[in-house]
């Protein structure tokens, strides 16, 4: 059985979110100009060219995040190529966030040639592939897909983001210490797979740590436009907190219909899928004052390998890189250094060698356990005025 690491919280200044950027069309191919010997001959000695395909909602509602990943892909591409040695052809697909259109995505990358998948963007394409991969014993890198079920389902399929159990425990945690004896609440996407896996977790750990929570509701992707009834419940049960585990563009649209509702002391808390959410509420930041979020990002670290990305970013696209498109970068890197030490694009290969990797990263150092798990840090933001502080300040 795959098994999941713990997520250690380490807290750290976060600033801007991202705007959506780049292409929107149905695939695109960043092709290196160098030598085409295939990247199994040769990738012992860092020559050659592997083929990474990855798929993700490029166009819809959920195109943020596909093209925040896409675009810190071709950043990493870019840089690899112009330094010589192992070369990287590029392909992104979109599959709209669809799993069937996902799996569609997947056999065009295969026809294409690939050898190494950099995953699918979101949870529930990344679970309709992943039995594919695993079968052809493709290696399947995501860079944030997060659900559990993922790691479970192959050797070769790998994880760069913090699984659903490990963010959900983790914002357990904090708010049993930063709001102990506070009323607690909580409101998710029953009809999605990241939102009811962050729901699960957080609720047991709660049950551990005897967190109070007062007050559940539930919304579905077809009523994702109205929350009345749920901000009116949630407000008369007098929570302090309350748990938003779902994405920016319907955590959006609560906010902004919570506006003014709640006690200025109550603080809404969620997890990596709240990246971006001042870019959706950019006509009032305030919409977004007392939201935290987990994130293992912070774009104005001092670190110089993360102003560097940022700095290739921000030139290429004109937007400040979230934590899709730095999970995106390093993932890779971890390709590339994967596919070096293996000396092979074989799936098998690469998943023996992913747990003897230690890499750092612009989202921190990263290993591996043999199940797909990743171990780094993440931080706790805190938005208020539309400026990101560091949790408990």
């Amino acid at each position: 059985m795959k098994k999941v690491l713990a997520l250690t919280m380490a807290l750290a200044l976060v600033a801007a979110s991202f705007a959506g950027c780049g292409n929107s069309s149905s695939g695109t191919s960043t092709t290196a100009a160098a030598t085409t010997a295939a990247a199994g001959e040769t990738a012992a000695e860092g020559t050659g060219t592997v083929k990474i395909g990855m798929s993700g909602p490029l166009t819809g509602g959920a195109s943020a995040y596909g093209l925040a990943v896409k675009a810190g892909m071709e950043v990493a591409v870019e840089e690899i190529n112009a330094k010589g040695g192992l070369q990287i052809e590029f392909n992104a697909q979109d599959d709209e966030a669809d799993g069937e259109k996902a799996v569609s995505a997947y056999n065009v990358l295969k026809d294409w040639g690939m050898q190494v998948m950099a995953g699918q963007v979101t949870t529930g394409s990344a679970l309709a592939v992943a039995p594919e991969s695993a079968a052809d014993n493709m290696f399947n890198l995501t860079p944030s897909a997060s659900a559990e079920a993922l790691a479970t389902t192959g050797d070769n399929i790998f994880q760069m983001c913090f699984t659903d159990p490990n963010q959900g425990a983790s914002a357990a945690e904090l708010v049993s210490t930063k709001y102990t004896g506070s009323k607690v609440g909580i409101i998710y996407d029953s009809s999605d797979d990241y939102s009811t896996g962050l729901y699960s977790s957080f609720v047991a750990e709660c049950a551990d740590l005897g967190i109070n929570i007062v007050e559940t509701q539930t919304f579905t992707a077809s009523t994702s436009t109205d929350f009345s009834t749920q901000v009116n419940a949630l407000v008369d049960s007098g929570v302090k907190v309350v748990f938003i585990p779902f994405y920016a563009e319907e955590a959006s649209t609560f906010l902004t219909q919570a506006k003014g509702k709640f006690a200025d002391d109550v603080y809404f808390f969620g997890a990596d899928g709240l990246d971006g959410i001042l870019g959706k509420v950019e006509q009032d930041v305030t919409i977004a004052n007392n939201v935290l979020m987990l994130t293992p990002f912070a774009a104005d670290s001092t670190e110089e390998n993360v102003q560097s990305f940022v700095k290739a970013y921000e030139a290429a696209y004109g937007a400040t890189p979230d934590q899709f498109a730095a999970d995106a970068y390093d993932a890779v890197y971890v390709i590339k250094a994967a596919v070096e030490k293996a000396g092979s694009t074989s799936g098998a290969a690469l998943a023996a060698v992913m747990p003897e990797l230690e890499v750092t990263g612009v989202t921190g150092t990263m290993t591996w356990d043999a199940d797909g798990n990743t171990n780094k840090n993440a931080s706790a933001i805190l938005y208020f005025d539309g400026v990101g502080s560091v949790f408990g300040n």
